[in-house]
């Protein structure tokens, strides 16, 4: 077979999987619809920086929802993984205690879900040994997320990132969750993390199984691009922060780049950073952005951003408000994580006996 048709090949059986996997995705919101209270999900974030317009409409939008639903949620600050491939845990605390501040004013209720972070629940982490033992070092050589975050970061592959996926599915299995909301790049992990499970309930609990098989759950969110049309990234400057202020936002919105067509027009493919101003417009007021751009019209890039500046300042000031009411006690944003750290030991620690106890390792 040539190079050209193993590629053929690769595409087709990537397009097969994830259609199978959206199937899988449907079947489980029906489910999780019908009967929230039988599934718990786990998701977070990687410390590296405050929150931003991508992330909400992405990823915490969803997950308040299913918290509201009456999902088991826990939502992990990954703090970790940071140091898969950068060089520094620098402004890592400021970052932790501001991804809570961000959870809470958009509507995480810590009582209805856990939060923690990985460094505190050393049970959890002491899940990697037996996990890794499951799988092989060319599966996780093939895993396209390794692949393309080490091309991202310009590192050589550490044993850290080589072994991301496994150390995912300890953050999955050890709450035991069986749904994971994911965007479609993160399929790879949900794939091994259900393959491990497996692999662990077939070699040590045949008869018992120890960890469910976790569904992804595809997140609905289109790619929200960044205020030059490129993705939205902390790294690239674009994104607009949920923890900004109005004045942060105006500027940043005011200095983002458009073009030289005077008439405003939704065409992502040949207007990119135009087509941006409009998608963020359109996210947070609920509308099309073809029909802000009809509003606009010959008005030009000026009104353009004015529109985009009011509209994401009314949008985020019920959030700002909030989380600046919360940041006057940061004490109690620490005892939030700390009874949340608390709580995730307490459900490592169970797991991680039940795990030994699979493996006859109970002395």
């Amino acid at each position: 077979m040539s190079d050209d048709q193993q590629m053929t090949a690769a595409g087709n059986e990537m397009s097969a999987s994830f259609l199978a996997a959206k199937r899988l995705s449907e079947q489980t919101k029906a489910q999780l619809d019908a009967n929230p209270g039988r599934f718990t999900m786990l998701t977070g974030d990687r410390p590296t920086g405050r929150l931003h317009l991508g992330h909400y409409f992405g990823s915490i939008q969803e997950r308040v929802a299913m918290q509201n639903k009456g999902v088991h949620s826990n939502i992990i600050i990954a703090d970790y993984q940071v140091i898969t491939d950068r060089d520094t845990t620098e402004h890592i605390e400021d970052n932790v205690l501001n991804l809570v501040l961000d959870y809470l004013a958009a509507g995480i209720d810590p009582t209805k879900t856990m939060i923690y972070t990985h460094s505190a629940v050393p049970a959890e982490n002491q899940l990697m040994l037996p996990f890794l033992s499951l799988v092989t070092e060319a599966e996780l050589h093939r895993n396209p997320t390794v692949k393309s975050e080490m091309e991202a970061s310009g590192h050589a592959l550490t044993g850290l990132l080589l072994t991301y996926p496994v150390h995912q599915a300890c953050d999955i299995l050890f709450c035991k969750a069986n749904v994971v909301p994911i965007g479609k790049d993160n399929l790879p992990h949900v794939e091994i993390t259900r393959t491990i499970a497996r692999r662990f309930n077939e070699r040590y609990a045949p008869k018992h199984p120890v960890f469910p098989e976790p569904s992804a759950i595809l997140s609905e969110a289109p790619e929200i691009p960044g205020l030059d049309g490129r993705k939205m990234s902390k790294s690239y400057g674009n994104s607009i922060m949920l923890g900004a202020t109005a004045q942060e936002t105006t500027k940043l919105i005011k200095k983002s780049p458009t073009d030289s067509e005077r008439r405003i027009t939704f065409d992502p493919i040949n207007r990119p950073q135009v087509s941006a101003l409009l998608t963020t417009a359109g996210l947070v007021t609920d509308r099309d952005p073809k029909d802000i751009a009809e509003e606009i019209g010959d008005a030009g890039a000026g009104a353009l951003k004015q529109y985009v500046i009011d509209s994401v300042n009314e949008f985020l000031a019920p959030h700002r408000e909030r989380r600046a009411e919360l940041a006057k006690d940061m004490d109690s944003i620490r005892d939030i994580l700390r009874d949340g750290n608390n709580r995730a030991n307490a459900i490592a620690e169970q797991t991680l006996d039940e795990v030994r106890a699979a493996m006859g390792m109970r002395y």
